[in-house]
């Protein structure tokens, strides 16, 4: 064992692999111990008694433990190289004053090893192979089972879990806070305002948040276009005379009969007096200012509140906002105090032409006129675009509210924002008189059918007494059910974490709001969302908490109606004004049809979700031109959508590139 054994040439032969480097073992220099019963070899060097001999050879075996063909592992020296696996000679190692041997007849036992290497190595590659087959026929079965990604994120969507657990004031809300009433109690109110301010409520960001739900349309061609040229008609100061007003309605319509009304009395070349606002219809507020109320008598037992118009409006603002363009007086001056005003009811929907060859004679010669409607008094379509802009200053700039309401509606939508949370604003017009009105009664019982048209028999100016509720529903008549418009958000794509402002009274029926409070738990409204000192100044003040949920719908995200009525008209418009701001016009007609489907198992839920995400597709408040109708009364409002009019294309565009109306 003690021989070199050389290769043919006589040269002894090093590992030559490109991996070797460093000590082929873990060993440091070999040595034997002198005297201690070993064997003593040498090769040519003297013997050391007690020392080692530098020369001293170890055979190692390529097969052996220490091999690194064996794949054992070496570490404590650096040592990270393998002999070459196609070795077909004696093959020398010497590790620092030793040589390592190999004998010929290790040869075949190298070759054999190597011919295993290489097998293992075609069946692993016939293994992956395998894997990736596998793996593509799965893929295959998928595609073929539940169709490509999109088909699969919008099933993965439309299946969420939408159950909840129920907070206890939304419990609450589905009793009494849906109502422009005051809450008495405060520990609900203080419990989600924590949990809002704290970021409990919907904390996490959903998945929606980055997705397309929340973009508004397009939009980027148009701005407003309602300011005074820089040079204009100086206001003439002499006047034909003053207009008093009741405007009459809701607080919506009262605010459309104002806006009206400024643009008459410039059209007439009158003074209008600050406005009194209606408390005899339906709709009114029937609270009473409680600071420097101011009344005068007036013929008939009219009796006119000038001050209430100050209990919404900042109305200072309103007189400053208009002085370049029409006098506006807080009262009548004392010269015309003593004057029986002339009352006039103007006809619907008119244009400048009545007012200037009926109206005007008779406030020439009776100097003041009083209107008892203010009301749709001018057409939608076909006036001059100064009165047509006029109109607009008076509603997007004039008619401001009152610092109260302002701040406070501020002040609830930095709460719903809390944690950068996007939010919608939602008129669920499901109250008992609107039901009542329309005759729709849809999934009610049928004690609830009867009193709502026990109650419409009650309201004499209500002309329509006996209606087809079902039929109504079908043509797209009804305002949607608390279940259809949760139905409608999850086919919309909005997740159940979607934080929603309630801009509503109370909803209708016994347990009529269950359904969507399941699925959408983040439901709020200004009585959750303030404290109860915060809405004392609003207590048994409708029309302020009206104007409440004004400022908040405006600045929501997305802005949802059920019902096209006045507070829709209002704040869709004003949205459209404000840069065309998101809000979703419910194809109601189409849209009860996939649910009574869905309901009948005619259709599965990812074809609803599509169809809804289709048919709403064009109707999310993009730029349209509005156009006249036949009748008046069925054209679109003029201020639920001041294009044209208030709002210009600023490129040369032709306007048949605007959005297709829906």
């Amino acid at each position: 064992m003690g021989f070199h054994q050389n290769a043919s040439d006589g040269v002894s032969q090093r590992v030559n692999s490109p991996r070797f480097s460093g000590p082929m073992t873990r060993r440091a220099h070999s040595f034997k111990r002198g005297n201690a019963g070993g064997n003593s070899h040498s090769n040519g060097g003297g013997k050391g008694t007690g020392g080692f001999d530098p020369h001293y050879e170890i055979d190692v075996h390529l097969n052996s433990p220490r091999s690194e063909i064996c794949g054992s592992p070496v570490s404590g020296d650096g040592f990270d190289g393998i002999l070459e696996r196609k070795q077909t000679q004696q093959v020398n190692q010497r590790f620092h004053g030793g040589v390592v041997k190999n004998q010929s007849k290790k040869h075949i036992g190298s070759s054999v090893l190597d011919l295993g290497l290489r097998e293992r190595k075609k069946l692993g590659h016939w293994m992956f192979f395998l894997f990736c087959g596998v793996c593509l026929f799965l893929g295959v079965l998928k595609i073929c089972a539940t169709g490509w990604f999109g088909s699969a994120i919008d099933r993965i969507g439309s299946n969420q879990d939408f159950s909840y657990p129920h907070n206890t004031h939304l419990n609450e809300m589905d009793k009494s806070s849906h109502d422009y009433g005051y809450r008495e109690e405060g520990n609900d109110v203080e419990r989600t305002l924590m949990m809002v301010a704290s970021g409990v409520v919907n904390s996490q960001k959903s998945m929606a948040e980055n997705s397309d739900i929340w973009s508004k349309p397009n939009s980027e061609n148009f701005t407003q276009c309602i300011d005074q040229p820089r040079i204009h008609k100086k206001l003439d100061s002499r006047t034909n005379g003053y207009i008093l007003i009741n405007a009459n309605g809701g607080l919506n319509q009262m605010r459309f009969g104002i806006c009206d009304m400024v643009a008459i009395a410039k059209v007439m070349k009158a003074t209008l007096v600050l406005p009194s606002l209606d408390h005899t219809s339906y709709w009114a507020d029937d609270s009473v200012s409680l600071l420097m109320l101011v009344t005068r008598p007036l013929p008939s037992g009219i009796l006119l509140d000038f001050v209430d118009f100050k209990d919404l409006f900042d109305w200072q603002h309103f007189i400053e906002a208009l002085k370049d363009v029409v006098h506006i007086v807080e009262t009548l001056p004392p010269d015309y105090a003593g004057i029986e005003p002339f009352t006039k009811t103007p006809i619907s929907w008119s244009k400048v032409s009545y007012y200037k060859t009926e109206i005007v004679p008779l406030l020439k010669q009776y100097k003041v006129i009083y209107f008892t409607h203010t009301d749709s008094r001018l057409a939608n379509n076909g006036l001059p675009p100064t009165i047509q802009k006029l109109r607009c200053r008076v509603n997007y700039q004039a008619l401001k509210y009152s610092t109260l309401i302002e701040e406070l509606g501020n002040t609830l939508v930095s709460r719903m924002r809390e944690g950068g949370n996007h939010y919608i604003a939602l008129h669920l017009r499901y109250e008992k008189d609107m039901l009542s009105f329309t005759g729709c009664s849809h999934n009610l019982t049928a004690e609830e059918d009867e009193e709502l048209r026990t109650m419409r028999y009650e309201v004499s100016h209500w002309k329509e007494k006996e209606i087809n509720g079902t039929e109504r529903r079908l043509l797209g008549g009804c305002p949607l059910t608390p279940r259809e418009t949760s139905l409608l958000l999850k086919g919309l794509g909005f997740p159940s974490s979607t934080r929603i402002y309630l801009v509503a009274g109370e909803a209708y029926g016994n347990g009529s709001m269950q359904y969507l409070m399941n699925d959408y738990p983040n439901i709020f409204s200004h009585s959750t969302l303030s404290t109860e000192e915060e809405l004392r100044p609003f207590k048994n003040h409708q029309n302020r908490l009206a104007g409440l949920d004004y400022v908040v719908a405006l600045q929501s995200d997305m802005f949802l109606y059920t019902f096209d009525g006045n507070m829709a008209k209002a704040v869709q418009g004003h949205r459209r004004f404000e840069n065309f701001k998101k809000t979703i016009n419910p194809d109601k007609m189409n849209f009860v049809k996939l649910v009574d489907d869905l309901d009948a198992g005619k259709i599965t839920w990812k074809k609803f979700s599509s169809k809804v995400k289709k048919l709403h597709k064009d109707r999310v408040g993009a730029p349209y031109l509005r156009e006249a109708g036949e009748f008046p009364k069925l054209e679109e409002s003029f201020y639920s959508n001041p294009l044209p009019g208030c709002i210009c294309e600023t490129t040369t565009t032709t306007t048949t590139t605007i959005m297709e109306k829906r």
